[in-house]
């Protein structure tokens, strides 16, 4: 199957140059959201043509919800501006690999792709954990792809707790 194969997903198909461009547009809102106070993650959630859809970057302190992940919040705004509750073709480009609640979300709204950046081996549920996407109960497999920006987005989240770890404890 081509990568526009499933879903249409034209964005796919653009290619790396794409993917880094849009990846870069996440690292820009994890950079806000460390600017924030908030952990360092970014999502853009783009249509099968491309275009920005939804972004966002993680709210969970400023919103009090332990949901606010950025992941969450593209996948909410994008089914609301485009009146579905599914999303095929479209592709969510996020910093970090997404846990278990954003990696079923991504499934339920049944987005073609899930290009992320950092791995993360103690939360994620991608490529560590649970494998969300290789369960036998999983019924919509994402295609995913990791690595995009991940370097970046890695010294993004070392650079915000090393730096949480140095402010007095209130």
């Amino acid at each position: 199957m081509t990568a526009a194969g499933r879903g249409g997903n034209v964005a796919a198909a653009m290619g790396s140059d794409f993917d880094s461009e849009t990846m870069r547009h996440a690292l820009d809102l994890a950079r806000a959201a460390a600017e924030a106070g908030e952990v360092p993650v970014g999502a853009v959630l783009v249509d099968a043509a491309g275009a920005v859809v939804a972004a966002a970057h993680n709210r969970v302190e400023v919103d009090r919800d332990p949901t606010a992940h950025a992941e969450m919040l593209v996948i909410r705004a994008a089914a609301q501006s485009l009146g579905a509750k599914r999303l095929p073709g479209c592709t969510l480009y996020v910093t970090l690999e997404p846990c278990a609640m954003c990696a079923a979300a991504s499934s339920f709204a049944r987005l073609s792709r899930v290009v992320f950046g950092a791995e993360d081996p103690k939360g994620g549920a991608v490529l560590h954990g649970p494998r969300f996407f290789a369960q036998p109960t999983c019924h919509w497999r994402c295609e995913t792809q990791g690595g995009v920006g991940g370097a970046e987005a890695a010294a993004l989240l070392r650079a915000f707790f090393r730096a949480k770890r140095k402010r007095p404890v209130p």
